[in-house]
């Protein structure tokens, strides 16, 4: 399993509009082979933004590699350029191999 995230450092005034944006964006992971799930998580408040992050679970790193390189991508990041007001920097990837599962099934 690999696990793909984001972190994005939303300015405090645009926090409702990144959450709309991500609401209302057309998803192009469904039926892809190997996505699992994803989820857009909110974070703290600080002093200048609040901080977000998108969880993406793949099967695999190579599932995660060859979305990276489809159609499917470059369609879901077509228009990230113009929301660059609602950023301070840039999305911060991180990319992790699952090395160990809990759950209530196991």
């Amino acid at each position: 399993m690999f696990i793909a995230m984001n972190r994005f450092k939303v300015v405090k005034d645009g926090a409702e509009e990144f959450e709309e944006l991500w609401r209302t964006r057309t998803t192009n992971l469904r039926g892809l082979p190997g996505f699992v799930e994803f989820h857009m998580l909110k974070g703290p408040e600080r002093d200048d933004h609040r901080l977000y992050s998108s969880h993406t679970v793949w099967e695999s790193k190579a599932h995660f590699e060859d979305w990276t390189l489809s159609e499917a991508f470059r369609a879901s990041h077509a228009k990230a350029g113009g929301t660059r007001p609602l950023y301070l920097g840039h999305p911060e990837f991180e990319g992790f191999e699952v090395i160990q599962t809990v759950s209530n099934e196991s």
